[in-house]
């Protein structure tokens, strides 16, 4: 089960509503939480759960106070699960990409911005959904070893 939701707001802290909070932490981390309970509930044993979450985790950054703030609680529900699924042999992981050259990032940024978050990988670049997908892949096959980890697949943006 592979939970693609997210929702993104690059917004100050004193411009940030209490309605812009909530909508970003419903889907954020509310959607995701019963995303993985519901997985946990209908995988087959041996199952594999990958949440998508976001470099910012691991970024000191500002204006996303709101998206990796909202993300930020998938890294203690995969933990979680990964212990509670863990007899059944479920694997439970987050993938935290760079920022990805794809519809969802432009919106929030300006070319200048865009520019400066290409300087921070390798390559000068953005995260490729084809970075992406193989890191996926081997953790809905292969790679049920890894659980409970957040991987940060982003060309060198960030590290923990």
């Amino acid at each position: 089960a592979v939970n693609t939701t997210g929702m993104v707001l690059r917004k100050p802290i004193l411009e940030t509503t209490e309605e812009d909070y909530d909508r970003m932490f419903a889907v954020n981390a509310k959607a995701a939480y019963f995303f993985i309970q519901e997985a946990g509930r209908r995988l087959s044993d041996n199952g594999k759960i990958i949440s998508l979450g976001t470099s910012l985790l691991a970024a000191f950054t500002d204006g996303y106070s709101t998206y990796a703030g909202g993300k930020a609680p998938l890294e203690h529900f995969t933990r979680a699960a990964a212990k509670e699924f863990a007899e059944r042999g479920i694997s439970v992981n987050v993938v935290a990409p760079g920022p990805m050259d794809t519809p969802f990032f432009y919106p929030q940024e300006t070319p200048e911005r865009v520019e400066f978050h290409k300087s921070q990988a390798k390559g000068g670049r953005l995260t490729e959904i084809e970075d992406i997908v193989p890191i996926i892949r081997f953790l809905a096959t292969d790679g049920a070893w890894f659980t409970g980890q957040t991987l940060f697949p982003n060309g060198g943006y960030t590290t923990r």
